[in-house]
This record gives structure tokens, sequence and C-alpha cells, in this order.
């Protein structure tokens, strides 16, 4: 059931997007945009605190990619749904995003009426994707694809090493990313070691290429 007042989260690190989309859904009867976050750690913290019902998602973010900060909200409640509003529409990145507990992949190219549409959907339970996203998935399972095919080696890293590879891949020096993370330097190091190791990777350059290339990291 559609809660009567859909509280809304907006997470995209472009502000003039995040203005027109906050413009767009508040002036919807039962639309209520209760935040907006340019990143997704401070996503996941605003999920925790605001309770919203749907949360708009950008996956090339900051600190947290999309994909994360929705598996972290995801596997933290059941009752804040996901939304994806990307330009991407290569499989590897939708396959990502509904892994992580997505409920929605809306192309940001679609029209303002479908974005409502979808956010109505996700808030009343539902899946919603939209019409080439869609084509795309039901076309892998006619042809009998399961995932696509991606690095095993980066499902091995732990919740905690995918933020350490991210920031990393960002330009933050190991004092920065243990500021960010709330951990030593030395754990930081540590953990670098473990994802240089489990990616088989011998540089911090080749960690920053291995991210991009990925979509763990878009800088």
């Amino acid at each position: 059931m559609t809660p009567k007042t859909t509280k809304v989260l907006l997470a995209d690190d472009h502000a003039v997007l995040r203005e027109g989309l906050r413009a767009l859904l508040e002036q919807e009867p039962g639309m209520e945009v209760v935040g907006e976050v340019a990143d997704g750690r401070t996503a996941v913290e605003m999920a925790a605190e605001l309770r919203p019902h749907v949360i708009v998602m950008d996956i090339g973010m900051p600190d947290l990619s999309g994909v994360e900060a929705t598996r972290q909200i995801a596997s933290a409640s059941s009752r804040t749904r996901v939304l994806c509003l990307s330009v991407h529409r290569e499989s590897s990145m939708v396959q990502a995003m509904l892994e992580a507990g997505a409920s929605g992949y809306i192309l940001k190219t679609s029209a303002s009426r479908e974005l409502l549409d979808a956010v109505r959907a996700v808030a009343a339970g539902e899946t919603y994707l939209s019409p080439p996203i869609a084509g795309q998935v039901v076309s892998r399972h006619v042809r009998g694809e399961g995932s696509p095919p991606t690095d095993g080696a980066y499902g091995d890293l732990t919740p905690r090493e995918r933020e350490v590879l991210q920031l990393i891949a960002e330009g933050n020096h190991t004092k920065a990313v243990a500021r960010d993370l709330g951990i030593s330097p030395k754990t930081v190091l540590a953990h670098r070691e473990k994802v240089m190791k489990k990616l088989d990777i011998d540089s911090v350059a080749g960690l920053v290429r291995y991210a991009i290339r990925e979509g763990v990291s878009e800088v």
C-alpha cells in the first residue's frame, strides 16, 4: 500500500539536478522531499535518520558509490526502498544495483511523468524498470544469461574494503581515508593490501584504473 505521503530522499552529487527533482516531486500531491545528499555515505546516514519511503539514488557519487550505499541501506531496513536514477544503461551497472537491493532503475533521459510513476510504484512495494532497461533484463533472461560478466574478485571484497578502494580511487591519501572511515591509517593500509591481493593488483595506480573501469569510481 502506498503511504499517504511518500517521503523521498534525493541522493545525487549534482546540485542542479537535485533542485530540479525537488521541484518536480514537491509539486505532486502526496510527495514530500525530506532531504538531499551529495554522496553515498551521507545517503546511508540520512536514510537511517530520516527513514524515507524512497531514495532516488545516483550510481556515481563520491565517498561511497550508489551501489554500496544501496547495499547498506537495503540491509539495514526493508522499509526504505531505493530507486536508481542514472545515465548508465550498461547491463553490469543495472545488475549491480538490482543485486544491491534497488527496487527500480530509471534512466536520466526519462520523461518527468515516468519518474513520478516510478517513485509511486517503488513506494507501493513494486519494482519499476525503464522500458529500455526492462527490455534488456528480459532479453538476458530469455537468452538464459545470468549475471553479466564481471570480475568475480570484486565480489570477494568486504564492504569496508570496497569503501577503501573507492576512497583511494578518488585520490584520498591514507590519513584522509582513515579520517573518513573512523579507523587508523595502519588499518587503512592493511585493507589496501588485502584489496590489492584479492584483485591481483600491485600498485595504487592499478587500483584507480580498476575502480574506474568497473564503475566503482568515476574520477
